[in-house]
């Protein structure tokens, strides 16, 4: 049997081969103390639609229910740092901004394949048994992450590297083969409050808790219906997701770019055009955004994703690309094209 240090140097070693950025380990049991402040956020209402957080509460408080035979976690983390700051992305009113991570492939597809290969390798190298896991099952990653070394949870709750700054997707392998456990992240983010003062819509009501009621990753990803008015015109024109308070985190300029091509921007989704966006069909939307993660939205909430960026943009130009939209058969489509003609004070071409 190899050892057990050597073989931990292995596992290390083929992740970086495979396309991994880094990779640490703990116990599945070394993050219960999450426990208290995760019912403190549902207790608050902070996840707002997202019910499913609640589903299995004990599994996301503690990993080692969810798969008792455990006994090591492999965390590994993957860069998708982009060529660009997304905060200089020219001022245009008439694009709109999606967030880095999906501006190509589907990460869940692309990490998942990945550490089905180091799992498959790890079996036939160390044996035991493993289970593979990318942000698809009740699985606290960021404390994980933490509990691991890979990095800390700033104040922006996102995991954040002095390595790879906080452009990375997390993936997890649980293993019933034992491994040296790695120490646990220190935080390093000091008196910086720069991600929570750059937020548009104030979504963080102290450091290190997000109340996703008021994020702009939440509102434009996971929240169905309307979004409520006073928030509409704090989107500007992000219409899917946010980065903001990732973009700002000043740990980003000792990263290097990703290595992953399938990572890599699409030009037509860098700087995509409202007017092409809002006048998809729910057949083109799909074509459109085939292997991308926006394609699990739907058509509906992402045009009125579009729609309240149009809203924004004071261009009255755009108004002819509204208008039709205001008898769509989705209330929430048609509620946020009356809102846009009204913003961009058009409302009278309506009738």
């Amino acid at each position: 049997m190899i050892h057990k240090e050597l073989l931990k140097t292995k596992l290390r070693q083929k992740s970086f081969e495979i396309g991994f950025d880094d990779l640490m380990i703990c116990k599945p049991w070394a993050v219960r103390e999450i426990k208290e402040n995760f019912e403190k956020f549902l207790s608050s209402g902070f996840h707002g639609q997202m019910s499913w957080l609640e589903e299995r509460k004990s599994w996301r408080c503690d990993p080692s229910k969810l798969w008792p035979e455990a006994n090591s976690v492999f965390m590994l983390a993957q860069s998708y740092k982009p060529d660009y700051n997304p905060l200089e992305v020219p001022n245009r009113k008439d694009i709109g901004q999606i967030s880095v991570y999906a501006q190509n492939k589907d990460y869940h597809n692309v990490i998942k394949k990945k550490l089905k290969q180091l799992a498959r390798w790890f079996i036939s190298t160390g044996g035991g048994e493993v289970k593979v896991f990318v942000d698809t099952a009740p699985l606290p990653e960021k404390p994980l992450g933490q509990a691991s070394g890979l990095g800390w949870q700033g104040k922006h709750t996102n995991l954040v590297s002095k390595k790879l700054g906080n452009w990375f997707f997390l993936g997890a392998i649980l293993s019933t083969v034992e491994l040296p456990v790695d120490t646990l992240g220190k935080n390093h983010c000091g008196s910086c409050r720069a991600c929570l003062d750059i937020c548009p819509t104030k979504a963080f009501p102290e450091p290190y808790k997000l109340d996703a009621r008021r994020c702009i990753s939440y509102l434009t990803i996971e929240h169905k219906g309307p979004v409520d008015k006073r928030l509409r015109s704090k989107l500007g024109n992000r219409i899917y997701g946010c980065d903001d308070c990732l973009a700002v985190c000043p740990w980003n300029k000792f990263a290097a770019s990703a290595r992953e091509n399938m990572y890599s921007s699409r030009e037509d989704l860098k700087t995509p055009e409202l007017k092409e966006l809002v006048t998809l069909s729910d057949k083109q939307f799909r074509e459109k955004f085939s292997g991308s993660p926006i394609k699990r939205i739907g058509r509906n909430r992402f045009v009125r994703n579009v729609l309240y960026a149009i809203g924004n943009s004071g261009d009255k130009k755009l108004a002819e690309f509204v208008a039709p939209l205001c008898s769509d058969e989705d209330g929430a489509v048609s509620d946020a094209a009356a809102w846009a003609l009204e913003s961009l004070d058009m409302s009278w071409r309506k009738g």
